[in-house]
């Protein structure tokens, strides 16, 4: 027999594992990063890629079977196809998916399908030059815009594209990024601003609620209607155009939590276990990787943290206390 699910008090069934595999960036968007002086996790603290993979071998033995990596940027660590083709090579791993801004996508997309990977997400907020540059204070759109290209030439079973939506910044990037993936048979996936910044600039006040994007949508290209029977472990609710222009997602974490349908634990470059992105606390890992631990205290670990994981996090109310760490070192 194999061995019992990753499963909470709750009874939630834990199968998903992000691992973020640097908390570095190559772009400085302003609701993430600041601009300069960003503190960076020192280089040796960094789990290598053997040390990731033989959590992720393990993990898949306690039952997960989807993985994403993460950063940061994963794209400007040296070597990633080779972490990809180790994680692509683990028993029991069915879905392998990796998110990234696609500066460096152009050069890396087809070594990274060739190594294992199946799944994209892109992350990007406006297809307008001058707008790219005052989000991320990087001027580096026809580069993303290449890297997406060569990405769906490449023959991924699916490339999406993420956009955080920020109340009074985004919504004229609304419809131009939805057009652009209806165009390209693309998803485009709406994220709510949440309270991950390096600057604590977050304020409810300014999270662009997904009814409100669903509402731009539909004046633009007409009736959208829920998919049925959807995945309830997904973080996405997802919708169709009824004029056939494909779907549309929702991440909507702060008007529409799913919490309770949570699936992910992750693994942050410095070899912490997180069982939320939100969660205050997290478990060390790295030292029993480090010190040679046997699988067996590993495992235990994982399922001791998992067992100890809350109900979920509160955006919603008076109580709730944003992560010690921002979203670039915990892991998209």
């Amino acid at each position: 027999m194999g061995a019992q699910p990753l499963v909470d008090t709750y009874q939630r069934i834990h199968d998903n594992l992000r691992i973020s595999v640097t908390d570095r960036c190559n772009i400085r968007c302003f609701y993430c990063m600041p601009e300069r002086e960003v503190q960076f996790i020192e280089r040796r603290e960094i789990l290598t890629y053997e040390e990731m993979a033989r959590f992720a071998r393990i993990a898949a033995r306690l039952g997960v079977r989807k993985i994403r990596v993460t950063g940061g940027e994963p794209l400007v660590r040296r070597d990633l196809p080779k972490f990809i083709g180790m994680l692509a090579a683990i028993g029991g791993i069915e879905d392998l998916a990796l998110t990234t801004n696609a500066v460096l996508l152009k050069e890396m997309a087809r070594p990274l399908r060739d190594a294992g990977l199946r799944r994209i997400n892109v992350h990007l907020d406006t297809l307008d030059r001058s707008r790219f540059l005052e989000l991320t204070r990087r001027d580096d759109l026809p580069r993303v815009l290449e890297g997406i290209e060569t990405a769906l030439a490449a023959g991924f079973d699916s490339v999406k594209l993420n956009a955080v939506a920020v109340k009074g910044v985004t919504e004229p990037d609304i419809v131009p990024i939805a057009r652009y993936c209806r165009e390209r048979g693309m998803e485009a996936r709406f994220i709510e601003f949440m309270p991950l910044d390096a600057q604590a600039i977050w304020d409810r006040t300014r999270v662009l609620l997904a009814d409100d994007i669903l509402g731009e949508l539909a004046a633009a290209f007409g009736p959208l209607e829920p998919i049925p029977d959807p995945d309830p472990r997904a973080p996405a609710s997802e919708y169709r155009y009824l004029d056939g222009g494909g779907t549309v997602g929702f991440i909507a974490s702060v008007s529409r939590p799913f919490c309770l349908n949570c699936n992910r634990i992750r693994l942050t470059a410095d070899g912490k276990l997180r069982y939320c992105l939100f969660a205050i606390e997290e478990t060390d890992v790295k030292g029993l990787l480090r010190a040679g631990a046997p699988d067996a205290d590993i495992e235990a670990t994982i399922r001791k943290t998992v067992a100890g994981k809350w109900l979920g996090h509160e955006i919603n109310s008076a109580k709730f206390v944003p992560p010690p760490r921002p979203m670039y070192a915990i892991g998209g």
